[in-house]
């Protein structure tokens, strides 16, 4: 059995050459001991990198307690004190910006360009955080009862268990980890098996080095198949925030349910691109560009699917086309590469079959559709930019959820059917709309079943003090803002009757 009560190792330090091989329970770091190990893999170089524990259920339960006794002491602190420690966590990311931009371009392949935007979204996130323990007050009101006074309060939720995704792995995990510390709340974060040093690992570190107290944010590396059930699912658990698959997000919901806790989910999307004639269509190209290839098409916000209007079709197509071919691809670690690679082999598979079955069913391949070599890697995880014409909203690449560098293009002659079409999918989380007429646009944008829609933008947007989540299968909750701390706390009604109450017997 595992025993993670005893410290046998120092902490890992920020850099890719630490030894990263290790949990974080308790306060406290800890070898493999006697569990199986997972290898780490560079996407760029198809080479390991480190390897993580592969923590076990009674890893988990021991985080929980080191959560549970750390949270009920860390919520008493006052406000002040809880935004004091996230700062610190604030300032320490700051200083540390370029050995974790290089943490991220080797563990989850992303390029120069990406690992700095997710880098600045994830310390907005936390300087977001900062703010939390003020603003997470009560209300006082009125009773239908004379003389009677009601409080209405906001406490702690808990543990809240962190669930990432390995695309944005640094982001997605501090989005929820420092709302929750900010408010009161221990953390026990399951990092993503393909990053667990970006979206776990890291973090713990950066909260140890902050000085925060033994227990209050732990790391359990693990495979999902292993540990996912129990860390959802845990009797201690309070809210559980998972960002992933919809497939999975499902499971994971029902495991929270079943012990009563919080569901906080941003599931999968299907992003509709809708183009109208009267756009600015240089800009629009241009946008959608990046809506499609920015981290290799690995977004849950990007374009999944590009709707144009018949009248500016072809022109969109081969603007689109112009852009794919010019954007440059390779190894992450090129500060020229705008194209990476895909995650896993596993993905960049799935990637390339959707484009294959697409073009079988009748799409034209206008740019794209193989594999980009990379010097000294024998089976590259690159893929081309990939433009598909004469797409139908039910081809394999426009209605899954492709989640690779590829932009299916379908056209549409009216504004209904280009509702119509964006608004066939299970999913409902991002979307864009272009016009040069903005009342028509907000018309159309109105009527797009989804959580986000963004007018004369692409949508990989995402700003912290602005509720971001999704409608239909993309989600439940909201993560951001005022709704983050509505999700990651408790209201409780505490009436004072003020003067003495008349009682019928």
């Amino acid at each position: 059995m595992s025993n993670v009560t005893q410290t046998d190792r120092d902490a890992p330090s920020l850099d890719v050459e630490s030894d990263w091989n290790c949990l974080f329970v308790g306060g406290e770091w800890h070898t493999p001991g006697d569990r199986e190990t997972i290898t780490v893999e560079d996407p760029s170089t198809r080479e390991p990198w480190t390897d993580v524990p592969a923590g076990t259920v009674e890893d988990v339960d021991a985080a929980y307690d080191a959560a549970t006794k750390a949270q009920a002491s860390w919520e008493e602190r006052n406000p002040a004190e809880r935004a004091a420690l996230v700062d610190r966590v604030h300032d320490l990311m700051e200083d540390n910006e370029e050995a974790i931009a290089e943490l991220l371009q080797t563990e989850s392949g992303s390029a120069q360009l990406k690992s700095t935007l997710e880098f600045q979204t994830a310390v907005a996130d936390v300087a977001e955080a900062t703010t939390m323990p003020s603003r997470a007050g009560g209300d006082v009101r009125d009773s239908t009862i004379a003389g009677k006074e009601n409080l209405v309060k906001r406490e702690a939720a808990g543990v809240v268990a962190v669930i990432p995704p390995w695309n944005f792995p640094l982001h997605l995990a501090i989005r929820a980890v420092a709302p929750a510390v900010a408010l009161g709340n221990a953390v026990v974060i399951k990092p993503a098996s393909e990053t667990p040093v970006t979206s776990g690992l890291l973090i713990g570190k950066l909260f140890e080095m902050a000085g925060a107290p033994s227990g209050l944010v732990n790391v359990v590396t693990g495979r999902g198949s292993d540990i996912g059930d129990r860390v959802a699912g845990h009797p201690d658990v309070d809210v559980v925030a998972f960002t992933g698959s919809t497939e999975v997000g499902r499971h994971v919901a029902k495991q929270a349910v079943d012990s009563l806790a919080f569901p906080a989910m941003e599931l999968g999307g299907n992003g509709p691109n809708v183009v109208l004639e009267d756009a600015d269509l240089d800009n629009t190209i241009s946008g959608s560009a990046f809506g499609s290839f920015a981290h290799q098409g690995q977004v849950c916000i990007s374009i999944n699917r590009h709707i144009v209007h018949e009248s500016v079709y072809d022109e969109f197509v081969a603007g689109l086309v112009e852009k794919a071919e010019l954007l440059p691809t390779g190894s992450a670690h090129s500060p020229a590469t705008f194209v990476g690679p895909i995650i896993n082999e596993s993905q960049r598979d799935g990637i390339l079959e959707y484009i294959e079955e697409t073009v079988e069913q009748g799409a034209t391949l206008e740019t794209g559709g193989d594999t980009v070599p990379v010097d000294g890697v024998e089976d590259s995880l690159v893929v081309e930019p990939t433009v598909l014409s004469d797409v139908s909203n039910d081809m394999a690449a426009a209605c899954n959820e492709h989640f690779g560098p590829i932009a299916p293009v379908i056209p549409f002659s009216e504004d209904e059917e280009a509702i119509e079409l964006a608004n066939a999918t299970e999913y409902g989380l991002a979307a864009s709309v272009w016009s040069g007429d903005r009342n028509r646009a907000e018309d159309v944008a109105d009527e797009i079943d989804s959580g986000m829609v963004h007018i004369n933008d692409q949508p990989i947007n995402e700003e912290p003090d602005v509720p971001f989540g999704g409608m239909k299968a993309s989600g439940i909750g909201r993560f951001h803002g005022d709704a983050i701390i509505e999700e990651l706390t408790e209201t409780k009604w505490i009436s004072v009757q003020r003067e003495q109450r008349s009682f019928p017997f």
